[in-house]
């Protein structure tokens, strides 16, 4: 049985890695969060110590390290800006890092983490999702069988509508999230690096504060992009039904559905992750680049654009 520790714990998506730390045979023996607003820790680890002062669950973590307790991961569920350092943290902790996407939000951090990788003996793991579904794993199989004479036309839409404090929190402070690109969409960039190959060129069409928009290419693909986190983008059908979200990813015209599966991935890639098969930094490489590309490149409305484009003004 491995030994975790868990940093985020009144997030979003701590339950999932609280799911699949115990659904994988293991136990959570401390959390951290500066909210104490954790009463579903109690519904998958009564026992673990929980701490909302980081110096305090610092030195829990050294405690049990010299009483021969060592914890053997710690899982990251903070803030983006936040996952470098308590990255950093596990490594010189002697513990394995899991990390929620984005891994970071610059490319040198990967550069950075490799090196304290190489100093402590620890690694790296992130949780990339897309990587391990089903339908996405049979559509790489199936490019990477194909002749290639041509490249698939690829269309990519997910709007995931938000209320008003998205803005208020840090997830609208780009410093803090990297955008919307990065906050929502890094998965998917990574998605389709690992389906359709090598980036080739990598377009903005479209940077707000609630939406974006561009163009990627890739060995095996062309692809047109569009995000949102505004409610009005969904169209009128899902919408009148009173639908919020809308995950739409074509390809050649023909959709792909990969929703089914999407809340047991995380217990997924803590199988793969625990059996040696999880994904490292350099995995991340590609994905993260794209995303730091995305916030610094001028708008170019050349070449294709998702015509969800249009409905913005």
């Amino acid at each position: 049985m491995k030994r975790f520790a868990l940093i985020g714990a009144a997030g979003y998506i701590a339950p999932r890695h609280m799911g699949a730390i115990r659904d994988t045979g293991n136990t959570l023996v401390a959390a951290y969060d500066p909210n104490d607003s954790v009463g579903i820790i109690d519904s998958f680890f009564p026992d673990a110590d929980f701490f909302t002062e980081f110096e305090r669950f610092d030195r829990h973590i050294d405690k049990l390290r010299r009483a021969g307790g060592s914890v053997d991961h710690v899982s990251i569920c903070s803030p983006n800006y936040l996952h470098d350092s308590h990255m950093r943290f596990a490594l010189r902790s002697g513990a394995d890092a899991i990390c929620e996407k984005p891994l970071v939000l610059e490319p040198r951090n990967i550069d950075e983490l490799q090196e304290i990788e190489a100093d402590t003996g620890q690694r790296v793991n992130t949780i990339l999702q897309l990587r391990v579904h089903p339908a996405i794993i049979a559509l790489r199989d199936k490019v990477a069988s194909e002749a290639h004479s041509s490249k698939h036309e690829v269309d990519l839409t997910y709007i995931t509508s938000r209320g008003q404090w998205y803005l208020q929190s840090w997830k609208g402070d780009e410093k803090k999230s990297g955008g919307i690109a990065t906050n929502i969409g890094v998965h998917f960039f990574d998605m389709l690096h690992f389906i359709f190959g090598r980036l080739q060129d990598n377009r903005v069409h479209l940077r707000e504060d609630t939406r974006a928009a561009g163009y990627l290419e890739y060995e095996h693909a062309r692809v047109r992009w569009f995000l949102s986190l505004n409610l009005g983008d969904v169209p009128d059908g899902p919408r009148s039904n009173g639908q919020r979200t809308y995950r739409s990813i074509t390809v050649d015209g023909e959709e792909i559905e990969f929703s089914g599966g999407f809340t047991d991935l995380h217990t997924r890639s803590y199988e793969e992750i625990l059996a040696g098969r999880g994904f490292g930094l350099e995995e991340n490489r590609v994905a993260i680049e794209t995303v730091s590309h995305l916030r610094t490149a001028p708008i170019n409305r050349t070449g294709e654009v998702h015509p969800f484009v249009g409905n913005t003004s």
